[in-house]
């Protein structure tokens, strides 16, 4: 018989982050999160996300053994501002054992059918900046810091439970060989002159941080067309500056101005902490932080995590000079390989944009979707 539980207590909140670590605890491709970090995603105190969402988190058991989770997530900026009438849910992991999905999903379902919305999507974070999608194609590949893997299985249950897929996402990687700079290095110039832009390069996270905000604000436009899009709201903005900045080496954000010091462009890419994550198995101390920092100085590979141009800017060949800058900074540290993040499929735009790389599809993952009857 499977129970589902509502998570209440900080033990219960620390059995639903660690539930991944017994059920992946034998993949090679699995990358575990940080378990303090997680715990306090979940924290109303600290994540302001909660001002405008809100999030009940589910354990399944069997036999009581935990054998499931999911957080079942309304954002109601999203219900309220853009008219959707979505139930979210993500963190979502399970047995094979489709009556375990079954009870959890129809625990999200119910929260929906209370709160007069009318279909489930996920899985989802609370936003654009959070995890996406079930894994659909290649689980020999190893995970990244900001992706979800699953087993092969996921998306067989949701298909069995009469989900659909709602969208498809890609992931790509390419050798830093193969970036052909006499693509992008010449006419970045020419774009520079044109528009009187400038590259902003950083050595010092400090420097960054007066155009962090503008950052933020460049990234609610340039992604506002995009579905599934919830604006980043101020509050939220010093929340995932303290989140995501101490990850990136300042020479991998990369900053297009115009003459008057606007923000037209931004890139944002990360050393890949994948391995340096499985090796700390969720734990910051003792040795977690050294292992990160090894990786942030000495990683010959990067997530390409975001890129962003101003709509007044999009079409006018403005990603050149960030490209220039990252081909610039990578070449100085030596990568060999480039893994781009969860990217629409539908997005052709930001397909095209390096499609002269010899990018390698190496995953695609989707989110699903039902009506709540």
């Amino acid at each position: 018989m499977i129970t589902v539980k509502e998570v209440h207590s900080k033990k219960d909140l620390k059995a639903f982050v660690k539930f991944p670590f017994s059920l992946y605890k034998d993949s090679k491709y699995w990358v575990p999160p940080i378990i303090s970090q997680e715990i306090k995603t979940f924290n109303k105190k600290i994540n302001p996300v909660f001002n405008d969402a809100d999030a009940r988190l589910f354990l399944a058991f069997k036999d009581n053994i935990i054998v499931g989770r999911i957080a079942a997530i309304i954002n109601w900026l999203e219900v309220k501002g853009q008219n959707q009438k979505k139930m979210r849910f993500g963190w979502f992991d399970v047995i094979d054992d489709i009556n375990v999905s079954k009870a959890l999903l129809e625990k999200a379902q119910e929260i929906g059918k209370a709160n007069q919305l009318e279909y489930m999507e996920g899985p989802v974070g609370f936003s654009n900046l959070d995890k996406v999608g079930v894994l659909t194609y290649g689980f020999d590949h190893i995970g990244t810091m900001i992706t979800w893997y699953n087993h092969s299985y996921y998306a067989s249950h949701f298909e069995k439970l009469g989900y659909k897929v709602e969208k498809e996402y890609l992931e790509h990687k390419h050798a830093f060989k193969d970036i052909t700079k006499e693509s992008f290095a010449r006419i970045q110039e020419i774009i520079k002159k044109r528009y009187q832009l400038k590259a902003l390069y950083f050595d010092k996270t400090k420097q960054v941080m007066p155009y962090a905000d503008k950052m933020f604000d460049l990234f609610n436009k340039s992604y506002s067309s995009l579905s599934s899009f919830v604006e980043i709201t101020d509050i939220q903005k010093e929340y995932f500056k303290k989140k995501f900045l101490g990850f990136i080496n300042p020479e991998y954000i990369k900053f297009v101005v115009d003459k008057d010091d606007n923000l037209v462009a931004f890139g944002i890419a990360m050393p890949s902490y994948a391995e340096a994550l499985q090796k700390i198995d969720g734990k910051l101390f003792p040795f977690g932080i050294k292992h990160l920092l090894h990786a942030k100085k000495h990683s010959k590979k990067v997530t390409l995590y975001l890129i962003g141009v101003h709509p007044k800017y999009q079409n006018k060949g403005v990603h050149a000079i960030v490209f220039n800058e990252f081909y610039n900074s990578f070449e100085k540290r030596g990568i060999v390989e480039c893994i781009r993040g969860p990217e629409l499929a539908d997005n052709i735009a930001i397909h095209q944009l390096w499609k002269n790389f010899n990018p390698i599809t190496h995953k695609k993952r989707c989110t699903f979707r039902k009506d709540i009857e």
